[in-house]
């Protein structure tokens, strides 16, 4: 039984940490920005869903309306947050030094941290409704809560969806082309700026349902966001940035480490993430994914 929990929570864990990462690989890829800030946009959709879901409480809505109001309030984030972020400030840094991009990221973190403090105050919001919306799962003596099993299949969703997006549709050859080489694509006639916005809403609105989703199984509270951008960079590491495969594979990794560590090594928690990514580096310091590229002389 020890086997088949460490199993489950390993996947579990691992579904919100792929949707987060899946956005973060995004933007990375399109934008070629290691994105400091995409923490915070996890803490805004965590923040944003606890108060829709109040909000619609509030009208006599039934608590079956509750994931409706989730999505929502990502789609709210990535509509709001992302146009002001990319037009008016990560817009004037493309193409400059990684590590000013880096920085300017990490100052956009750190506002965002003290914006999230102005409009919801630093008491935690706690969004029970939809969490036991769906029942719980038995699996011989083991008991599982049914939302954690749905949180896997947004996962899945979001995955495929996202796959899907670039490789079967018209406007994913085109963020695909811009990925390979925005010169060229430029050259053919792409509005490149605009691949730049939609891409990084993409990226937001992944960001903020990962933190939608995960608002009903922990207080949302400050300093919610610093956790989980480093656990979503040690997630595309493994994975090789650019990779919807590794990011899937890295996820699995981290969740699976980090389930071991908990149920026989609780202190080891956090660590056993870096022992596991240090790991994969050893053998493909590109990580597992990464593609080749052509060097540039």
């Amino acid at each position: 039984m020890l086997l088949l929990t460490i199993f489950v929570d390993g996947v579990v864990y691992a579904s919100w940490l792929f949707i987060v990462a899946l956005g973060l690989t995004l933007v990375f890829g399109v934008l070629k920005i290691l994105n400091i800030a995409h923490g915070s946009f996890y803490a805004l959709g965590a923040y944003a869903a606890a108060s829709f879901v109040g909000w619609f409480a509030s009208l006599g809505l039934a608590p079956a309306w509750s994931p409706v109001a989730m999505l929502l309030a990502a789609v709210a984030v990535a509509a709001v947050v992302a146009p002001l972020t990319e037009r008016g400030l990560l817009r004037a840094f493309h193409g400059r030094d990684e590590v000013l991009l880096v920085l300017v990221t990490y100052a956009l973190f750190l506002i965002l941290e003290d914006v999230t403090k102005l409009i919801w105050g630093a008491t935690p919001y706690y969004v029970t409704e939809p969490y036991m919306l769906f029942g719980t799962v038995e699996f011989g003596v083991m008991s599982y809560v049914g939302y954690d099993f749905v949180l896997i299949l947004v996962a899945v969703v979001c995955g495929l969806l996202v796959w899907w997006g670039l490789n079967r549709t018209r406007s994913g050859k085109i963020v695909l082309a811009v990925i390979h080489s925005e010169e060229i694509a430029s050259s053919m006639g792409v509005n490149v700026s605009r691949i730049y916005t939609f891409a990084f809403m993409v990226g937001v609105f992944l960001a903020a349902l990962g933190g939608a989703l995960t608002a009903p199984m922990l207080s949302v509270q400050p300093g919610l966001s610093v956790g989980v951008i480093i656990v979503s960079f040690a997630v595309v590491i493994i994975g090789g940035l650019v990779s919807i495969e590794g990011a899937a594979i890295g996820a699995l990794i981290v969740g699976f480490a980090r389930a071991l560590a908990v149920h026989t090594w609780p202190d080891a928690e956090l660590f056993s993430i870096y022992v596991a990514m240090a790991a994969v580096l050893v053998f493909r310091p590109q990580g597992l994914f990464q593609r080749m590229q052509a060097r540039k002389i």
